[in-house]
């Protein structure tokens, strides 16, 4: 009966945490240097899938070109970023046991300014396109993944233990080559560059780059959330999950793989965001328990809804200025999490 209610009132939970992200998409297209009635939002998409033409046929009208070619684009992006950093935060959490794990907890990010450092100053990848610079970034953050992993398992099987030193040791190695990188390059414009887009933004976003993202992003928050019962033996530790009749070896290193593909299509399409891995599944712990079957789907809409408000802030706090996102959401999760760590009710794992 009290795991009924439990399931109840989760799927409350989450139908409004789905009304609410609506809501959060509707304000954010209303604002900006063009301020939208709602109405004119809506006939704005009412009439694009009515008229049956492409999204970008000319001649639809300005509403219509605010809407679908520059904000909407953008949102969608923010949802499938602040869903998928959430969920990897939750997965990072479990599998290193670590209360302070992120997204970019095993070096991930530094695989990826290493990779957008060499092709920003170094030039390498401009043939792969106006994208080399994301895709040189994705590039470096699934290898260093797979770099850790192989460090891991060196001399023995890998565990939570293995893998947190195995990410710092790399981290501080693509560190090292990223400043090498810089300080002979000697090139002020690349380094504005580096450092706008480690900050992170959304104003890249395009439609046909959301065609590749969100499929793979979605099914792999989809494939996480199958997993929820070897996330939960996890928590418990290897030696009491091998007394249970399971091990987690090569689970942890599937999720962490799925994690890093994941991580990497953020990266490449806006950028580096920190904090929002390592703040919402905190958050969403204290809402609905440890259980990762309630905590994967809550945390995935709550990051969306986060970051998709973070990014209409990030368009009005200062006129005719945009705010990049990381800058914002630094300045909100440091003392959120702060919050956290001295709050004496809550514990990684359960109260």
């Amino acid at each position: 009966m009290r795991n009924r209610s439990k399931e109840i009132s989760v799927a409350l939970i989450m139908l409004l945490l789905a009304v609410l992200l609506v809501l959060a998409f509707l304000w954010a297209l209303s604002i900006g240097t063009v301020k939208l009635s709602f109405v004119q939002i809506y006939e704005g998409i009412v009439n694009q899938f009515t008229s049956g033409m492409a999204i970008e046929t000319a001649g639809q009208g300005p509403v219509h070109d605010i809407i679908w070619l520059l904000r909407l684009p953008r949102l969608v992006l923010a949802a499938l970023v602040g869903m998928g950093l959430s969920v990897c935060g939750v997965i990072m959490q479990a599998v290193v046991k670590n209360p302070l794990a992120d997204p970019y907890i095993l070096g991930i990010s530094s695989g990826a300014s290493l990779g957008a450092t060499a092709a920003i100053l170094l030039g390498i990848g401009v043939a792969l396109g106006e994208n080399f610079v994301g895709i040189a970034a994705f590039i470096g953050a699934f290898a260093m993944s797979l770099g850790v992993l192989f460090i891991s398992n060196l001399g023995g099987r890998s565990n939570s233990i293995k893998l947190l030193l195995g990410g710092m040791a790399l981290s501080a190695v693509c560190g090292a080559f990223s400043s090498f990188i810089v300080y002979f390059a000697n090139n002020k414009e690349g380094m504005q560059s580096i450092a706008y887009w480690m900050m992170g933004s959304f104003a890249g976003a395009k439609w046909e780059n959301l065609m590749i993202i969100a499929p793979i992003v979605i099914l792999a928050v989809l494939f996480l959330w199958t997993q929820s019962r070897m996330l939960n033996l996890m928590l418990l530790g290897d030696e009491s999950a091998l007394t249970l009749g399971t091990d987690l070896h090569i689970y942890r290193q599937i999720y962490l793989l799925v994690s890093s593909l994941i991580v990497g299509f953020v990266v490449y399409s806006a950028g580096m965001i920190g904090f929002v891995g390592l703040v919402v599944p905190h958050v969403i712990r204290m809402l609905v328990g440890t259980d990762h079957k309630r905590l994967i789907p809550v945390a995935a809409l709550t990051g969306a809804i986060f970051l998709v408000v973070a990014d209409g802030l990030c368009r009005i706090i200062i006129p005719r200025t945009e705010l990049p996102i990381g800058i914002l959401i630094s300045i909100i999760g440091a003392p959120c999490f702060v919050y956290l760590m001295i709050k004496r009710t809550y514990g990684f794992g359960g109260n």
